[in-house]
């Protein structure tokens, strides 16, 4: 169950993240409701990970989830650079995670 909460949490990271771009810096009051709503649950869900699971992995892992997430959502919805070594360097960061996973002991 932990790495169920991790992954929510990685994801609602992407959604703040896109949230923090769509409110022009808080001045649209519903999108910063649901901004800082989803920076709550994130962290409650981060904090229940890291309960049973060791905190370098499952911090590595949520920021990974949120990075890619956001790079992939700024490439597609916002049309942001698909430049060859920024996504090599994304390319990487999956790396990391995916190595992460297997080597963590839960």
């Amino acid at each position: 169950m932990a790495w169920i909460y991790v992954i929510i949490a990685g994801l609602l990271e992407v959604a703040w993240t896109v949230g923090l771009k769509t409110s022009e810096g808080f001045t649209r009051p519903g999108i910063s409701v649901l901004t800082l709503a989803g920076v709550i649950l994130s962290f409650i869900l981060l904090a229940l990970g890291m309960r049973t699971l060791p905190m370098g992995t499952v911090y590595t892992i949520w920021t990974g989830i949120g990075v890619i997430g956001s790079v992939t959502f700024g490439i597609i919805v916002f049309g942001e650079s698909r430049d060859a070594l920024r996504l090599t360097c994304v390319a990487l960061i999956l790396i990391g995670i995916v190595g992460l996973k297997f080597v963590a002991k839960e």
